[in-house]
């Protein structure tokens, strides 16, 4: 693996924000972090980047120890979220700017700076400045510094979270073929599970500092290893009822059905999500949500079912996931 990290830890104050992270991420592999807020995702890719210092644990980039190197000798191309261009210079003089201070001659500046430009195609924007470009095309040049680098590890920290919904929808193939296409080890943090699903081969849920499951996006969905998973994986949310001798029965909204038998409810609300519609049912377990076609029709006297083995069941004390 190239990019490895062992326990690592950072403690501030006698307080860990991130504790015992172990994670592997090979060549050619988008590893997404999410979570919620303040679960330490940026925090576990400052530390990966060096702007932190580390407190336990060390990092590894193709076996070689990065944990005390300092962030210009770790050989990482960094995306932030605010893309952090200056204004004052033009999309070249940006990207030019890391190459002179590594002392490339200026032949070989413009020769490599034509290359990224192309790639991310933006080179007739080479002399426009930031506020003259979009969204979409000031972070295609926060990429291309990144890769202008060519470095042995991506880093990218909610690339896309200024950017609004049609416009991410829009360049996420485009930035998922950019990142793909160095077959470098990336690790790409956002609050977007969709997101994540879309752009990476597997995700680590974070939750409190530690890393709660990781795996590919099928098996978070279906096979979730803690009700905080559950829960956290999968939009709309999971159902969660009692079930017998302490335990939670975990159900996906599109697993309920209408019936003519079973839990009896009463439509609190709706919402309309084009080719499905949700429904908000209230039983005696509390609301459930259910995903229907969006013809499908509300009986008078509402009763809902599932299959048996559509339920995930958890330990209601530890809330990790119970073998049946």
């Amino acid at each position: 693996m190239t990019l490895e990290l062992e326990n690592v830890g950072r403690n501030i104050n006698k307080q860990w924000i991130v504790e015992n992270i172990c994670l592997t991420v090979a060549d050619n592999e988008c590893l997404a972090l999410v979570g919620p807020s303040g679960c330490g995702k940026s925090t576990t890719l400052r530390l990966i980047a060096g702007l932190d210092p580390v407190s336990a644990g060390s990092i590894h980039i193709r076996g070689r120890d990065i944990t005390s190197l300092s962030p210009s000798e770790r050989s990482i191309g960094m995306v932030f979220q605010s893309y952090a261009l200056l204004p004052h210079l033009t999309v070249f003089e940006n990207l030019e700017l890391g190459l002179r201070v590594r002392g490339v001659p200026k032949p070989e500046r413009r020769f490599k700076i034509k290359g990224i430009l192309d790639l991310v195609q933006l080179w007739n924007r080479a002399d426009n400045r930031p506020a003259e470009l979009s969204g979409g095309q000031r972070q295609r040049v926060a990429l291309a510094r990144a890769l202008l680098r060519d470095p042995e590890v991506y880093l990218l920290d909610e690339p896309m979270s200024n950017l609004d919904a049609q416009l991410r929808e829009d360049i996420r193939p485009e930035l998922r073929r950019l990142v793909l296409e160095q077959r470098k080890p990336t690790i790409y943090v956002t609050h977007d599970q969709h997101e994540a699903m879309a752009m990476a081969q597997r995700i680590a849920v974070l939750h409190e500092g530690r890393i709660e499951q990781i795996d590919t996006p099928y098996n978070l969905y279906h096979n979730p290893e803690s009700l905080f998973v559950a829960r956290f994986i999968g939009r709309p949310q999971i159902n969660c009822l009692k079930g017998d001798s302490g335990s939670i029965r975990a159900v996906r909204p599109e697993s309920i059905r209408f019936s003519d038998e079973g839990l009896s409810g009463k439509l609190q609300s709706r919402e309309w999500l084009g080719n499905s519609q949700l429904l908000f049912l209230e039983t005696q377990q509390g609301v459930i949500r259910m995903m229907t076609s969006p013809d499908q029709g509300i009986p008078a006297q509402i009763r809902l079912t599932w299959r048996a083995e559509d339920e995930i069941l958890f330990d209601a004390d530890t809330g990790l996931r119970s073998r049946r």
